[in-house]
């Protein structure tokens, strides 16, 4: 039996068009498997949902880089101890709510003396400006629950932002145009470790399988019994380079594809 753990941009979805078309097929086994397939993104939950809806995943899913996993009503495979009712689904809370990340990015700004942009100071049409966006998929980016993506002053190195953020007690991961302001207790690993500490079938042999293609998956491939990275057209990241992992033969969903077909082939050939 797998558990399939999996990034989406630039993963299960392309880097360039968040195309997912050539995982499909595979997605359907799986499916009829009974295998479940867990996003671990740092998309919001409304960005997920509406994936999960496009693509019919109907599995937990784990959001804002480990800070809240979201478990449906119905699913009966996972025990759901100190969970609160989110809508239709169960949550298990790991990062700090909306309200607090954006206080807390107030503080880094004062730290850092210097105005911080996040996303619940700019407007969808901003946000659309910045990213390229759609006018759907930018409100579905700004309904967050966790986190804040801000965007990276230029005139701070990535170590004085960082800095700044755990004097604050939060974490960050820097990016050229945003950065993400995280709580310091959110983690893609923990997430994945209460999953599976939590599933309700232990008498059936389990296998793990992560597939990420960034640093910001780390946690979540170091948590997994076969960890998988996906190259982007130019190659492995640098930052998961030099382990012996396994690497998919192409970048995005074709990549998840044809290795997630290899591995269910090893192991029922």
């Amino acid at each position: 039996m797998f558990i399939i753990f999996t990034d989406l941009d630039g993963t299960l979805l392309n880097q360039d068009d968040y195309r997912y078309d050539a995982a499909l097929p595979i997605l359907s086994n799986l499916k009829k498997e009974q295998i479940p397939v867990i996003p671990v993104t740092s998309k919001t939950r409304a960005e997920v949902e509406y994936l999960r809806r496009e693509i019919g995943l109907n599995d937990p899913f784990i959001v804002e880089n480990g800070s809240g996993i979201f478990i449906p009503q119905n699913d009966a495979r996972f025990k759901l101890n100190n969970t609160i009712i989110k809508g239709e689904y169960h949550l298990k809370q790991l990062g700090c709510d909306y309200a607090e990340a954006r206080a807390g990015l107030k503080k880094v700004a004062q730290t850092l003396g210097t105005d911080l942009q996040g996303f619940g100071d700019l407007t969808t049409q901003d946000i659309i400006n910045l990213t390229g966006l759609s006018l759907e998929e930018a409100k579905l980016a700004k309904t967050r629950d966790f986190t804040e993506p801000f965007v990276t002053p230029q005139n701070f190195t990535a170590d004085e932002i960082k800095n700044a953020v755990t004097k604050n007690g939060f974490k960050v991961v820097v990016g050229d145009r945003f950065s993400h302001l995280i709580s310091i207790n959110s983690d893609k690993g923990k997430a994945v470790n209460w999953l599976m500490e939590n599933y309700q079938f232990p008498d059936q042999e389990i296998v793990t399988v992560g597939l990420g293609n960034s640093p910001n998956d780390l946690a979540m491939l170091e948590n997994v019994q076969i960890p998988i990275v996906i190259p982007s057209k130019k190659g492995i990241h640098p930052g998961l380079a030099g382990r012996s992992w396994k690497i998919a033969p192409f970048a995005g969903c074709k990549g998840w594809a044809v290795i997630v077909a290899e591995i269910l082939k090893s192991f029922n050939p």
